[in-house]
């Protein structure tokens, strides 16, 4: 089949079960080749988001548009039919008028929405590693918890820093992660 004919549609699905959808989809178009034939990509947008779980910040992928797959295909009758009636999808995302079909969505959304995504991740991968010597920054995990300190060394390749803090009145180094202390 002809790429050029192949248009992006939105399912809408039930929240939370995007990338089952997903799964299912793609598994259809490898096993089916009817289907293989007429669905070339299924993406459901995603971006990653620092986020901190027992004192330790961790990097999670966060689905941006809940409750919605993006569907490249050539929507014959039985794709449409076979799309619609996957588990957990609703429908189609279409126009407000009865009977309408399915709403096209441009090329340039589609280039522009992933854009946007690898910008992000690289933006969140940044932001890990951004501390200078002689900043100051409070310990948020581990046994010296609560105290403040200047940051002498920054090892961004084992995203690793050498932070001193006054124990007892004397300065003393401390070998800590990035995701252990945070900017005071």
């Amino acid at each position: 089949m002809a790429e050029a004919a192949k248009q992006w549609y939105v399912l809408r699905t039930i929240s939370g079960k995007e990338l089952k959808v997903k799964e299912m989809l793609e598994a259809a178009c490898k096993n089916v080749v009817e289907y293989g034939n007429h669905i070339s990509q299924v993406l459901v947008p995603t971006e990653k988001v620092l986020s901190t779980r027992n004192g330790k910040k961790v990097i999670k992928e966060k689905i941006l548009f809940s409750g919605y797959v993006y569907v490249q295909a050539l929507l014959t009758g039985e794709i449409e039919n076979f799309l619609q009636n996957t588990t957990n999808v609703i429908d189609f995302l279409r126009s407000r008028e009865v009977g309408k079909k399915p709403v096209i969505v441009p090329e340039s959304q589609i280039a522009m929405m992933l854009g946007n995504a690898e910008e992000k991740e690289v933006e969140t991968i940044d932001v890990l590693n951004d501390f200078i010597e002689g900043e100051s920054v409070k310990v948020n995990y581990g046994p010296f918890s609560g105290f403040i300190g200047t940051i002498r060394e920054v090892n961004r390749e084992k995203r690793e820093l050498t932070v001193m803090v006054k124990v007892f009145g004397r300065e003393t180094p401390l070998k800590l992660e990035n995701s252990q202390v945070e900017r005071e």
